[in-house]
């Protein structure tokens, strides 16, 4: 079985207002899923639902079989096995890019410093920070920070990378050098899930998209069943749209 993440029946309310409503989807080792949909349809509170951000109001969270809860995975350990990258970087301001790639794996992973360093090392020089180790934040595009933020997720070796709007905060001609980064590793064969507003990556790098509307998943498939054959009328009408947009920029 090569599916790390399952999700059952997830439902997420806060108060009176129904968030999300019996998400069932799986990722597999391999796959880039992108969850698309208009916003207010749920998607980034699905991902901190998953990342444990958020509790859900019932329903599962399974990693490579284990529930994410009740004592089947510890969270520490879920935590340490799923990658973060947030719309906002979420780096510290007051450390150096190299220090912020190093200090989950010092805290977390219990790495000595030379071990940190060097997988920090490795991973800014694959997303090109390699000549900015010493800046720190402030002194950085938000491109940058994103790819910052990329690397420091990838050098705590994590199973599947989450990606919640990456590009969303980014200035359009930014946005393309952190999507480059997200490619390449697609053709790696990095596992992401991918909360994303940039179409035409989730329908060209993903494996798979789920389309989510009013808190429920529409329509889910291939990217190229979902972009070219969609079956929802939903899905139909947010991808014409799509199409207007582009046609229009």
């Amino acid at each position: 079985m090569n599916e790390i993440l399952k999700i059952e029946h997830l439902s997420k309310t806060f108060g009176n207002n129904v968030v999300l409503t019996d998400i069932d989807f799986e990722v597999k080792k391999g796959d880039v899923t992108s969850i698309i949909g208009a916003s207010g349809s749920g998607k980034s509170t699905l991902l901190r639902c998953i990342n444990l951000l958020e509790t859900p109001t019932s329903g599962e969270v399974l990693f490579h079989g284990n529930k994410v809860a009740e004592g089947g995975i510890k969270e520490e350990d879920y935590r340490a096995k799923v990658g973060m990258v947030f719309q906002s970087f979420n780096l510290f301001n007051n450390h150096t890019v190299l220090s912020n790639c190093m200090l989950g794996q010092i805290k977390v992973l219990k790495r000595n410093k030379e071990e940190a360093k060097a997988q920090a090392l490795k991973y800014l020089e694959k997303v090109g920070m390699a000549p900015y180790i010493n800046a720190k934040p402030s002194q950085l595009s938000g491109g940058q920070k994103q790819r910052v933020a990329i690397a420091r997720a990838l050098a705590m070796d994590p199973e599947i990378l989450l990606f919640d709007e990456p590009t969303s905060a980014l200035d359009p001609e930014t946005v393309g050098e952190v999507l480059d980064v997200m490619r390449t590793l697609a053709k790696e064969g990095t596992t992401m899930l991918v909360v994303t507003h940039e179409m035409s990556f989730a329908r060209d790098i993903s494996s798979h998209v789920v389309f989510m509307a009013d808190g429920k998943i529409e329509e889910e498939g291939s990217s190229k069943d979902i972009f070219y054959n969609p079956q929802s009328a939903r899905t139909k009408e947010f991808l014409t749209r799509f199409r207007e947009d582009k046609q229009e920029s």
